[in-house]
């Protein structure tokens, strides 16, 4: 009988993350902000000038490249702005 009620609470744990997990995702994406200038190369977020999607791109800090951060964070990192800055 205890591995059946072992069974069944794991069962229900992995059910409320997952539950969790899903309805967590929407906030995050709204308190976040587009932050050029400080992807790492291949690990940008959206299509950019020079690429034409995400984790395209070819060198670190590309200007023009963004990944999204939570908001209020870019400016701190430096590099990072909020504007694309590419030529």
């Amino acid at each position: 009988m205890k591995n059946i009620d072992t069974k069944a609470i794991l069962l229900a744990a992995a059910v409320a993350g997952v539950a969790l997990a899903n309805t967590a995702a929407p906030a995050a994406a709204a308190d976040s902000e587009k932050c050029y200038g400080v992807a790492v190369a291949g690990k940008n977020d959206c299509a950019t000038a020079t690429s034409s999607c995400a984790g395209t791109s070819k060198v670190d800090a590309q200007k023009d490249a963004f990944i999204a951060v939570p908001a209020g964070l870019c400016e701190k990192l430096a590099g990072g702005s909020l504007e694309s800055s590419a030529s």
